[in-house]
């Protein structure tokens, strides 16, 4: 099992959580797993609460189909989620493909558009960089 991406992007959350909901914070220092479960759960409630901007339903952004980029990450989230923090190698290297593809479209978003995929980068940078090991540390 996969468990660190080489080099994530940081989003806002994600590195406020670095030091406060269960991720690895910026200095290496191992903070609980079930905190990161905890925030990756939060941010999915409120994401599936969120009805999918409409425009971007017949839409590609940056040559991205962004119903297939929310498909793609909700999917390895939803596993991430259901598997007590662990994800498989296929899923993480899908997971680590839509966290460049969140990158690349996500400054062409407008605001409501662009904090729905923030969301889904939130969630993608805190399940990459989940320890391997979904044990309390």
């Amino acid at each position: 099992m996969r468990a660190f991406s080489p080099a994530p992007a940081t989003s806002d959350f994600a590195e406020k959580s670095a030091s406060t909901v269960g991720t690895w914070s910026m200095i290496g220092v191992p903070v609980r797993m079930t905190d990161r479960l905890a925030a990756v759960a939060e941010l999915w409630n409120a994401h599936t609460q969120a009805p999918f901007p409409g425009r971007l339903r017949s839409v590609d952004v940056a040559g991205v189909s962004m119903v297939l980029l929310d498909s793609n990450v909700a999917g390895c989230v939803s596993s991430w989620l259901h598997r007590g923090g662990n994800i498989d190698d296929g899923r993480w290297d899908i997971l680590a493909a839509c966290e460049q593809e969140l990158l690349r479209v996500i400054p062409e978003l407008d605001d409501d558009e662009a904090a729905y995929y923030q969301r889904l980068l939130d969630m993608t940078v805190l399940v990459l960089k989940a320890p391997d090991d979904s044990s309390p540390n």
